[in-house]
């Protein structure tokens, strides 16, 4: 059963993950600075710990499952933050990615 918890903490890590990846980017190859590219690390830590508070105690199942929210998560952090405009192949991995998730996750295991 789809767990609204876990949903939320995959879309904060997501949040955290690819925000701290961005600031560091800000930072380094758009020349915006160190202060861009220290938040960008305490993002990436925060990610880091969000997903340990996830419900399933397996860490590969986790960060698998987790490989599908990053990559849509992605694609729409490039499309909100850098205006990038994805095609419908993006959007069609990114649903098959989002799909492996909920089997990854969500799917009954007779427990």
């Amino acid at each position: 059963m789809i767990s609204p918890r876990s949903v939320l903490l995959f879309v904060v890590a997501a949040f955290l993950e690819i925000g701290g990846a961005w600031l560091v980017w800000q930072g380094v190859r758009e020349h915006r600075g160190i202060g861009w590219v220290a938040l960008g690390v305490v993002s990436l830590g925060l990610y880091g710990f969000v997903a340990t508070l996830q419900p399933d105690a397996s860490f590969g199942r986790i960060l698998a499952a987790y490989g599908g929210v990053f990559v849509a998560g992605s694609l729409l952090w490039a499309a909100v933050a850098d205006g990038y405009r994805p095609d419908r192949f993006d959007i069609i991995g990114a649903a098959i990615t989002l799909a492996g998730v909920g089997v990854i996750m969500y799917a009954p295991r007779g427990r």
